[in-house]
């Protein structure tokens, strides 16, 4: 295990968590924290042992968000230049991770610490845990993706009272809107996490990540260039060794051995 002030990473088979760690601060941001997450991201994205993530806080809450008494917040302070050094970068790479990323949501996220756990590609939350767009508390709109996230999973109408009324949206009402995929029984987090997080590591890793492209593509797109964004997708996973490797498992009745990235 290596362990950073602010952020641990640990390794389990083909595993790695990432978890925040300032607990009595409810894990919300800093700019040093920034900092040791976006290099253990960056790290984990170069490592190929790695073929599943999994993101979580230390202590009671996942991500209280920013933490406002941050010098860079201060009042006087520019906020946008402060989301274009540090948030923006964190969302493209978490969105641009080529393995696939799970939020292991195991209390409060609000604010930017409830976008975080949006923009990864699966989010299981404990069911004492919450979600909360703070940021219309303090005179703010959503960000860390959230304006882009919400409308997406929740559609329109919902995406807006939440934003405006900053209300908590517990863990089962948030998974029964569809905001995220799944809540569980607190004794049960780790546990679930564990095995989704196994079951995803031994898939075939590259269309995975892929896939989390094309579905945020297609978004922007009419049907046929959907269409045809999936024929040059299949052309190129088509010839990949994952593919190959699925097909001759398959017709073999045998565990596959997937290896590409």
């Amino acid at each position: 295990m290596t362990t950073e002030h602010l952020v641990l990473v640990t390794d389990a088979g083909a595993t790695r968590t990432i978890t925040l760690n300032r607990p009595a601060a409810m894990n919300s941001f800093t700019t040093a924290m920034h900092a040791e997450l976006l290099a253990a991201l960056d790290n984990t994205a170069g490592s190929t042992e790695v073929r599943c993530l999994v993101i979580t806080g230390a202590g009671r809450g996942f991500c209280a968000g920013q933490d406002l008494g941050d010098p860079q917040v201060a009042p006087g302070k520019d906020l946008g230049a402060l989301i274009e050094a540090h948030y923006l970068p964190l969302v493209e790479r978490i969105r641009s991770m080529p393995v696939p990323v799970i939020a292991a949501v195991n209390g409060v996220a609000a604010g930017a610490g409830a976008n975080l756990a949006l923009c990864c590609d699966v989010v299981v939350a404990a069911r004492s845990a919450s979600f909360i767009q703070a940021f219309s508390r303090i005179g703010l709109v959503p960000d860390t993706g959230g304006t882009w996230l919400l409308p997406r999973l929740v559609g329109h109408a919902r995406a807006l009272a939440i934003a405006m009324t900053g209300d908590r949206i517990p863990a089962e009402q948030a998974d029964a809107m569809g905001m995220i995929w799944q809540c569980v029984d607190d004794a049960q987090l780790a546990e679930s996490v564990g095995a989704l997080a196994a079951r995803l590591a031994a898939m075939p890793t590259r269309a995975l990540a892929v896939t989390r492209k094309a579905l945020a593509d297609a978004q922007h797109m009419d049907l046929r260039a959907a269409l045809q964004m999936e024929a040059q997708l299949q052309t190129e996973l088509g010839g990949a060794h994952d593919y190959l490797e699925g097909v001759d498992a398959f017709r073999n009745k045998r565990a596959p051995n997937f290896t590409d990235r």
